[in-house]
């Protein structure tokens, strides 16, 4: 596959249940290291909640993947709010919701239909995008030619990461996937340019 679907910005959502409250965050999400620290700025937003059950699918492989159900019966909320997110077809996408417990217990079926709901109306109100895979490589040349690889990167939709100029410059590139063959046999071609994947 060449491209992937997955949202750019945040949405937030709320449902409620017998006098429970359940507000659904979605969060573009390409990195797990800032998990914790999502989760400890909500729970500050929100102290008086009892749950935060979350689902989260990276990667365009679909393979990197974790739900948590936060001490609700097991498989009645991460689950159903990774269905959601697998449902959508998006990949890069945390979806963490907050319960506020009302008093009165909803049972399993009551708790994954709240939690799927709760999900699939934070997905709703967010856009989806549709972005190329991006295949990444060095490209170290000499700054007189930054000029001829430009033109071949600006043609192609490649996406410039990073840049250093000095007496050689180095970019960082994402290339989109189906565009690959042509950049690298174009870069190839250009003397003195080393491209590393």
């Amino acid at each position: 596959m060449s491209y992937y679907n997955t949202i750019e910005q945040e949405a937030v959502a709320e449902f409620k249940d017998k006098g429970s409250k359940f507000i659904a965050y979605a969060f573009p999400f390409a990195d797990v290291g800032l998990l914790k620290s999502i989760l400890s700025q909500l729970k500050k937003e929100h102290p008086k909640a009892v749950h935060f059950c979350f689902a989260y699918r990276i990667g365009n492989d679909g393979n990197t993947f974790r739900s948590s159900d936060d001490g609700e019966p097991s498989g009645s909320a991460g689950k159903p709010i990774l269905g959601q997110i697998d449902s959508k077809e998006v990949t890069d996408v945390l979806v963490v919701v907050v319960r506020y417990f009302g008093g009165t217990l909803l049972g399993v079926s009551g708790l994954i239909n709240a939690y799927k709901s709760t999900a699939a109306m934070a997905l709703q109100v967010v856009p989806i995008v549709r972005k190329p895979v991006l295949y990444y490589c060095h490209i170290q040349f000499d700054y007189t030619q930054q000029n001829d690889i430009l033109i071949i990167l600006k043609a192609n939709s490649c996406v410039i990461v990073s840049q250093e100029n000095q007496l050689f410059s180095t970019i960082k590139v994402g290339v989109p996937e189906e565009r690959k063959e042509e950049v690298l046999y174009r870069l190839k071609n250009l003397r003195n340019v080393e491209v590393m994947v």
